[in-house]
């Protein structure tokens, strides 16, 4: 499976330049029917607590990623907002198919409490997964990463396969890198890391996108520009990796 990780300098608040910031980024690229096309965590406005703000009100995000995916043949995963009625956001990460079936749905399972997420944003309460290709995905987003339980519950549910869309900082970025290569080392699993670059009024964004092998190879690696990451990912090799060496199966509760 081919994998295009959207490495985007996100216009803050600005729904309508985002949008089209993406659709030029592709434009230029040559993208295999039945890639995985990753956009980052809340792509069409950086990541606020403006739940409102971010929300897709009006259902024209979901049909900007279906579009995408019907364009380019492929299953488009991307992070959005929707809002309850309790006027509380969920910041999740959804994933929709060529034909445009919306595939999975997972809200974030730790909003970051230092920023104040944990009072604008429910948590989710699932690792989910979803089928594409040869491979079980999981969408995980941004400070799920600093918590393996969520990836070795993604590991148990069959996820060869783990994503992470973010709004990862400068400040912090050698621990994103770190946690990155981590997450696919002791899970055997490929992991994706879709952060953006840029900044906002609170931070600067470092990029640093990455695609790591289940051994913890580097495939892809982003700078802190804006970029369109690709790299194939194999699970014939995945499988005999784990084959060769079956860790998993002592994994204990």
């Amino acid at each position: 499976m081919h994998i295009v990780a959207c490495q985007t300098d996100i216009a803050w608040k600005d729904k309508a330049a985002n949008r089209q910031r993406i659709v030029e980024m592709l434009a230029g690229q040559s993208i295999p029917a039945g890639s995985l096309i990753v956009l980052p965590e809340m792509f069409e406005t950086g990541f606020t607590m403006k739940a409102d703000v971010a929300a897709d009100a009006d259902g024209s995000c979901l049909v900007f990623l279906k579009e995408l995916a019907a364009q380019y043949h492929s299953t488009v995963l991307a992070g959005m907002v929707t809002v309850d009625s309790s006027g509380k956001g969920l910041n999740q990460a959804v994933a929709v198919s060529q034909d445009g079936r919306e595939l999975i749905r997972y809200t974030k399972m730790h909003p970051f409490t230092p920023a104040g997420e944990s009072e604008h944003y429910h948590a989710g309460d699932a690792v989910k997964t979803f089928r594409c290709a040869d491979f079980t995905i999981a969408p995980l987003i941004c400070y799920d990463l600093r918590f393996p339980e969520r990836s070795r519950e993604a590991t148990r549910l069959g996820a060869n396969v783990q994503v992470f869309i973010a709004s990862w900082p400068a400040t912090r970025a050698a621990h994103w890198s770190a946690l990155l290569a981590a997450r696919a080392i002791e899970n055997q699993a490929y992991v994706v890391g879709v952060n953006r670059v840029g900044k906002d009024p609170k931070n600067d964004y470092p990029g640093l996108s990455t695609i790591i092998n289940p051994q913890g190879k580097i495939l892809a690696q982003g700078s802190d520009q804006p970029a369109i990451l690709h790299d194939d990912i194999d699970i014939e090799s995945l499988v005999s990796y784990r084959q060769a060496f079956p860790f998993l199966g002592d994994m204990r509760d």
